[in-house]
């Protein structure tokens, strides 16, 4: 009877996870819909370009990410404490390791792949940021990075990859699965494979640390450190670059932080390491399948819209 209750238990966690998925990718569109038209009517036609609607543009995702982790923790009743749980201290040193090697030399990776898409035609229409100039800067990480460094990793990694963990799901099963999930969800073709990545591998070292800290920390920092460097002007029309030499430098030494935590954390570190497959993956799918749609139809027409404008 205990065995048949801990089946029932994590099939139903599953499917409650696939449900946090669809309503978190369903519930920000309904609301950025209503956004839209209240800013239309208060604002104008040039509402979009406004900073305190951007603000609230990537303040609203992070509400309905909450309310999207709260409703699983409530129905599935999982514990929220464990997801919050402590982890050795290394952890945390690894995953700024991680994301110092994400943030350049994948940059350069993903830069290579925008410049192929752009060779049939695609226009990337890059990512619209509020003004970062003076004090706009410190609501801008609080909002761009911290929240989402809290609330992305609760629901990705907190509720997802630590449901499947439990529900017995491989760990490569889990990592690679859970990566696209949080790819696709972002809806950019141009960043797929930036996020692609960066989610297996917060995924990776939230299961080996068994807890979701260590990725809020290396989230916390991609975000924060994109939008320092874009305050002073570092990529942007007008701004400044770095020499040859540094960025070649910068780029190798990343490598070399990426290379060698990922070798780390994939053939050494074998803690929370499970073998196997996708268990009982169509209770999950079913509720996720609704999220999955519209994620793929957002990132489909972007990706259209993109050819079409070039």
């Amino acid at each position: 009877m205990e065995q048949q209750d801990g089946v029932y238990f994590k099939r139903r966690a599953l499917s409650e996870a696939g449900i946090a998925y669809s309503v978190s990718a369903v519930l920000p569109v309904i609301l950025s819909l209503i956004l839209g038209v209240i800013a239309a009517l208060a604002a104008g036609e040039k509402y979009a370009d406004t900073d305190w609607y951007r603000f609230l543009s990537y303040l609203l995702p992070q509400v309905c990410f909450a309310a999207a982790a709260l409703i699983f923790f409530r129905r599935s009743k999982v514990s929220m404490r464990g997801t919050y749980r402590g982890c050795k201290w290394y952890y945390f040193l690894i995953a700024i390791l991680l994301q110092f090697g994400l943030m350049f030399s994948l940059e350069e990776l993903n830069g290579r792949f925008i410049a192929f898409l752009e060779k049939f035609g695609y226009e990337n229409a890059g990512v619209a940021l509020p003004s970062l100039d003076g004090w706009n800067l410190l609501p801008a990480i609080l909002i761009i990075a911290a929240l989402p460094a809290i609330f992305e990793e609760t629901l990705f990694r907190g509720v997802m990859v630590r449901t499947m963990s439990a529900a017995e799901w491989g760990t490569g099963a889990t990592v690679l699965i859970s990566g696209a999930l949080f790819s696709i969800f972002h809806g950019n073709p141009a960043q797929t494979l930036y996020q692609f990545i960066c989610g297996m591998c917060f995924a990776l070292i939230a299961l080996r640390a068994g807890s979701i800290l260590p990725s809020m920390v290396a989230h916390f920092c991609n975000n924060a450190a994109i939008l320092v460097l874009t305050a002073t002007g570092y990529g942007v029309e007008g701004g400044w670059t770095m020499p040859f030499g540094w960025s070649v430098g910068l780029i190798v030494s990343s490598a070399v932080c990426l290379a060698g935590t990922l070798v780390y954390l994939i053939f050494f570190d074998k803690r929370n390491a499970r073998k196997g497959g996708v268990k009982n993956g169509t209770t999950f799918l079913f509720g996720a399948g609704v999220g999955i749609a519209v994620c793929a139809v957002q990132w489909i027409v972007i990706l259209v819209t993109g050819f079409a404008g070039g």
